[in-house]
């Protein structure tokens, strides 16, 4: 079984909307009040679990017609993603750690996607 370009493109528009949900539900938790209320009506939050709902139909959608062990792999952008979403909207720093962290994923994945070959 070979892995549809398609099914790499559901899988990485998954990684990328999941991502979104993680700044999300971060902009929500720093908002948050400890009261059911604040809870129901954060949008930021509500916002950040409907993203992530979205990302896994994207999984789903994606992994069907491919093979797992290549594709579950790529969810693993959504942390490369997120790093980039942290720093342009957290204003986080990216250290020296975190672009070692980066590069190791990238490579983990350009092993793991090479398959069969």
């Amino acid at each position: 079984m070979s892995t549809p370009i398609s099914s790499m493109v559901l899988v990485f528009i998954g990684s990328v909307i999941g991502s979104f949900g993680s700044v999300f539900l971060k902009a929500g938790a720093s908002r948050l009040r400890m009261s059911i209320k604040h809870l129901l009506l954060n949008y930021r939050l509500a916002l950040g679990v409907f993203l992530y709902l979205v990302s896994t139909a994207f999984y789903f959608l994606g992994i069907r017609h491919g093979e797992l062990s290549v594709l579950y792999p790529m969810v693993s952008l959504g942390y490369i993603w997120t790093l980039l979403w942290s720093k342009l909207f957290f204003g986080e720093a990216i250290t020296r750690n975190k672009y070692a962290g980066l590069a190791l994923i990238l490579v983990g994945i350009f092993f793991i996607g090479l398959g069969k070959q």
